[in-house]
């Protein structure tokens, strides 16, 4: 697989002092990477340059040989898409209206909606099973609801890359397989390159083909699910004692937790 988006030596972070330290890394064309890690070891902050939020102190962010912070805007935004956390939304627009946001990359200044962009639109809300809300008010769904409009806002921008903060919050566990599921759908069928934050080992491990693990700022270990979700790295980094047996079904590694602080 072809290199997409390659980070090299990158730190950052913000006022205070770095959060990201020195670190390199390959996201490949096809590719669908976990990001874990405990609470503040960087997972958000990572994002949040690899998106162009934050402005790094040192390193490079190629996407496609290209550095990330000398594209145009609007080129970035068309090959690239941040699906957020946090999906609090206080503006009265419907779920349609907020979804055609992710097509404005595709559309010239002063521009309205195509019929293509309405389409692309409606299209990306069928995907998350969302199309029956594209006419209430985003304000006014449920947290769960708000997270597989948001991933369609997302879809709608037609990307090539495609970067989830914990696309699975806020959802219950059939919403979370849905997403999943989907997801990798359209990461094999689609060749759609994923990078998404996870809390969840299990899920992880059970979808990822590679997988981060960052503890305090830098890599700790990358690989397959196999390779990094070992007993001895998850305690060593999330401190707590594990079990990792084969998931029965998979047969990925699946952690236990023992309920005994390491």
């Amino acid at each position: 697989m072809s290199v997409l988006l390659e980070v090299n030596n990158l730190s950052g972070g913000y006022d205070k002092g770095l959060i990201i330290k020195d670190i390199s890394f390959k996201i490949r064309s096809g590719d669908f990477l976990g990001i874990i890690g405990p609470n503040g070891s960087g997972k958000t902050t990572l994002f949040r340059l690899l998106s162009r939020v934050l402005i790094p102190k040192t390193g490079t962010i190629n996407f496609d040989s290209k550095n990330i912070f000398k594209m145009a805007l609007k080129e970035f935004c068309q090959k690239t898409a941040y699906c957020l956390q946090n999906t609090e939304l206080n503006f009265p627009f419907t779920v349609l209206e907020f979804v055609l946001l992710g097509r404005i990359p595709h559309m010239k200044r002063f521009e309205f909606e195509s019929k293509d962009d309405i389409e692309v639109a409606q299209d990306s809300l069928s995907l998350t099973g969302s199309l029956m809300l594209r006419h209430k008010m985003i304000d006014e769904l449920s947290s769960g609801e708000r997270q597989r409009v948001f991933i369609s806002k997302a879809l709608a921008q037609c990307p090539q890359l495609l970067f989830l903060d914990e696309p699975t919050s806020h959802l219950d566990i059939g919403h979370q397989i849905q997403i999943l599921n989907l997801l990798k759908k359209l990461n094999k069928e689609n060749n759609l390159t994923i990078v998404l934050i996870l809390h969840d080992l299990n899920l992880a491990s059970l979808y990822c083909n590679r997988i981060i693990l960052l503890n305090e700022g830098k890599i700790f270990k990358e690989g397959t699910a196999e390779e990094v979700l070992t007993y001895q790295n998850i305690e060593a980094v999330y401190k707590t004692v594990v079990v990792v047996n084969k998931h029965p079904f998979s047969a990925k590694p699946y952690v236990f937790l023992s309920g005994k602080e390491r």
